[in-house]
């Protein structure tokens, strides 16, 4: 009588390698610890622009004696004219002005009176405040000429503050990139960075860890290579995308209580929906090439290398994004770069986050990463089913990819 058929379906051999990996990786005390300690800095950094945010507001401050109180408006409207807020104050004397600068409530101190700009620091003046009153000045000096010719400076000032030029529509309608979803944007690219950097790596190191265990061994024989594959990528993908979500919903919720995030809640929540998406097309595109990379290696320290190319695209869109879209987010190498699947789940999840992508542009690089997937997974299996077994020397990619 024969014995009966004991062998797992496919999706029950994935599935115990996978809850296999989630256990033991959940339970570990390096994973809660890192977790909650991501979760304290997040929570941190949000309470921190909270109180960076919630002072005046202002850039400088200055301070006037009495004399020199009719510069005050000319300096807060040409500040505001670069961009910049200023707050004034009045003071009795020039020695009471003084104390304040010691004490640093004053940025500078103007005195003397309003024909000429005299103005006092502590140490040295800000470049930006010095232009400032350089413009002040300026006018001042303009002022004076047009009363030499019998003209009326106030006339004058005003016709020249009205006249502006006659703007034509635009060919293409600009994008308001709004400061905070420039940040939301950096941070997404960050977590997406290290978490493909970080749970990455794990892929490839667990793959090795089995190899030099002999535990492949055992489970080789019982289910298939790219099974085991599949489990250890789906499982290591799980458990970060756990972590994924903590951060995400912490500092969601902290950035909308303590009143620092201020744009809409739906566009805070599609930013976190979009980071998710884009976390999990980027981790099992690259984490299946980990896992093949693994498997060419038998030592820990020989990891790196294995997969330092995988690992340099990762790097190439993650540098791209953080050096270049905050100061041009409509970059037009970007753009283009945010289309490539092996640089799409860095940079597209940076725009996105900022704002003004194309539908078409986001749907083209999700479905760009969706067909890439199908052909990597043949590819990884190939090399992880013909060099797992191998242990040593590192094994070649070609020899692993012609194996048979």
């Amino acid at each position: 009588m024969s014995e009966p058929d004991v062998r797992m379906s496919p999706l029950s051999a994935v599935g115990l390698v996978a809850s296999r990996e989630i256990g033991t990786r959940v339970k570990s005390k390096a994973y809660r610890i890192s977790t909650l300690v991501m979760l304290i800095l997040i929570v941190g950094v949000t309470v921190v622009f909270k109180i960076i945010g919630g002072g005046s507001g202002t850039d400088a401050t200055i301070g006037f004696v009495p004399a020199a109180a009719p510069l005050a408006a000319p300096v807060k409207a040409t500040a505001k004219s670069i961009g910049k807020n200023v707050a004034t104050e009045q003071v009795p004397d020039q020695q009471a002005g003084i104390a304040k600068l010691n004490d640093g409530s004053f940025d500078a101190l103007l005195v003397q009176d309003a024909q000429r700009v005299h103005v006092q620091v502590k140490k040295d003046l800000d470049p930006t405040l010095k232009n400032v009153l350089n413009v002040v000045a300026g006018q001042i000096a303009l002022g004076e000429q047009i009363r030499g010719l019998g003209g009326d400076p106030a006339k004058i000032g005003a016709a020249v503050d009205s006249a502006s030029i006659d703007e034509l529509p635009p060919l293409q309608q600009p994008y308001n990139y709004d400061g905070q979803q420039l940040i939301l944007g950096i941070v997404a690219g960050i977590l997406i960075y290290l978490s493909l950097m970080l749970n990455g790596q794990s892929v490839a190191q667990g793959v090795v860890e089995e190899k030099t265990s002999r535990v492949v061994e055992l489970l080789l024989s019982t289910i298939k290579p790219w099974q085991l594959m599949a489990g250890k990528v789906l499982g290591i993908g799980t458990v970060g995308l756990i972590q994924m979500l903590a951060i995400g919903v912490v500092g969601l919720a902290a950035g909308l209580g303590l009143g620092v995030l201020t744009i809409s809640v739906s566009a805070a929540v599609g930013t976190v929906v979009w980071l998710i998406v884009w976390y999990l097309l980027g981790f099992f595109m690259y984490s299946i090439v980990f896992a093949a990379l693994g498997a060419l290696v038998s030592r820990q320290e020989d990891v790196g290398g294995a997969t330092m190319p995988a690992l340099m695209l990762v790097i190439a869109g993650y540098v791209v994004g953080i050096s270049v879209l905050p100061s041009d987010p409509s970059n037009s190498f970007a753009e283009v770069l945010s289309v490539i699947p092996v640089f799409a789940p860095t940079l597209m999840p940076m725009r996105l986050a900022m704002g003004g992508v194309p539908v078409w542009e986001a749907v083209l690089s999700v479905g760009l990463v969706v067909l890439l997937i199908p052909a990597l997974i043949w590819l990884a299996a190939r090399i992880y089913r013909n060099a797992v077994m191998r242990t040593g020397a590192k094994v070649k990619l070609r020899d692993a990819l012609s194996a048979a």
